[in-house]
């Protein structure tokens, strides 16, 4: 069973049809069956059960007349609540941070996705205690919540959690440290980065695919892919740019998920430019723009300094004629928008035209004179930066570059290195 409570402090972005929808999109993407789901008003929140007395008593009904043995409730619960709420109604409650938190455990393909995961879960459940915690020696981390008996040890499995924990940082660690030296070559390579980002189901994983023609796993399902990649492109006026599809956002993302997994989205920060992907024929396009937005700021993204950003409008194949014309015509009044579809390809030329012009934007013309032996040097410059003029003087090579402050501050340190 689904419950989508409608709390008061809560902002009305989303109608509760929508978080409705979305709820069961995220319950049916760990395969669950959901086969009762209500929203309900609450007017003041019960410390001790979240919603009101009757709506629990109601809830706890039809749960035992459709026979549910799952009640998720999409909201934060405390443990309290999630206690009271189990007691109740006499079933298995999760709240929306837990089931994210599963989605992702089954989603996690690589070993440091996995030990984010399972950092995440850790985190989560330090409070709880749910007593499940003698599997934490299988293969997955036993970081699973949704059954199975536990041990009934609560210092045991304290200790146990904050001993995994700090194993787990220590490990995550050593990624950070090898991710970072990975970045530092990228950033000495000739190679501009764009990545990817956008709500959940936008449709990032199909763009890179069109973009890059890989085969990465695009399904119509919420948090489809998990583990960023990465591939080289071609743009107009660079030989090769390396995109990167990284993880979908969400709205109440939860911030165990966004502390367990800064190391991996500070790919995103490094970027030389990010292509906000919007699933604009969604009902709630706007509230999920604000939420990718809210993300984005918790990571530092939209200070200054940050890299730019534009938006690709996808998913105009859904759309009617009257509103796709609409958003066309709005799109053609801003420099940072363009409107794409990545099934039919439409728009995909003028986004590469787009971020092609973005990564040059902003630069300043530089007079460079370089060796006609140091090739590499001379190929950053043609990849990072427009080449308005060339010449040969001698053994030397004068060029008029156009750079942007970031790739002119990469060059500096080039050569003092």
């Amino acid at each position: 069973m689904l419950v989508v409570p409608e709390l008061p402090r809560e902002a009305a972005r989303r109608s509760a049809e929508a978080r409705v929808e979305e709820a069961q999109g995220l319950a049916r993407a760990i395969g669950i069956n959901v086969i009762a789901a209500r929203a309900l008003r609450v007017r003041s929140i019960r410390p001790a059960t979240l919603i009101g007395k009757g709506q629990a008593g109601e809830i706890a009904e039809l749960a035992k007349t459709e026979h549910a043995g799952l009640l998720i409730v999409d909201s934060a619960l405390t443990p309290v609540q999630q206690k009271n709420l189990e007691t109740e109604v006499g079933a298995k409650v999760i709240d929306r941070t837990g089931l994210i938190l599963e989605i992702f455990g089954e989603r996690a393909a690589t070993a440091e996705g996995r030990l984010q995961v399972e950092l995440a879960h850790l985190d989560y459940q330090a409070g709880r205690l749910v007593r499940s915690w003698t599997h934490l020696e299988r293969p997955r981390g036993g970081v699973g919540f949704l059954g199975g008996p536990g041990e009934a040890q609560i210092e045991a499995d304290r200790r146990m959690i904050r001993d995994r924990m700090a194993k787990i940082r220590r490990e995550l660690d050593q990624v950070k440290r090898t991710r970072g030296l990975h970045r530092d070559r990228r950033q000495r390579a000739p190679w501009p980065v764009i990545a990817l980002v956008g709500y959940t189901n936008a449709g990032k994983s199909t763009l890179f695919n069109r973009l890059t023609g890989e085969g990465v796993f695009a399904e119509n399902l919420l948090f489809a892919t998990l583990d960023p990649t990465m591939r080289d492109i071609k743009l107009p006026g660079f030989d090769k740019v390396i995109l990167s599809d990284t993880v979908g956002f969400v709205s109440d993302l939860p911030t165990e998920l966004i502390a367990a997994f800064r190391a991996t989205l500070e790919e995103v920060a490094s970027a030389d430019l990010l292509i906000h992907v919007r699933d604009m024929a969604h009902p709630d396009r706007e509230a999920q723009r604000d939420d990718v937005d809210d993300v984005l700021k918790s990571l530092g993204l939209a200070e200054e300094g940050a890299p730019p950003r534009i938006e690709a409008w996808n998913k105009l194949d859904l759309l009617s004629d009257e509103e796709r014309e609409r958003l066309i015509e709005q799109a053609l009044r801003r420099e940072d928008v363009v409107p794409i579809s990545a099934i039919s390809g439409e728009g995909l030329d003028a986004l590469r035209e787009c971020a092609a012009d973005q990564l040059r934007s902003g630069g300043e013309l530089h007079r460079i004179r370089v060796p006609a032996s140091d090739g590499s040097r001379i190929a950053w410059l043609h990849s990072r930066g427009q080449v308005v003029d060339q010449a040969m003087d001698d053994d030397q090579v004068q060029l008029s570059v156009r750079l942007s402050p970031d790739n002119w501050a990469r060059y500096q340190a080039l050569e003092s290195a």
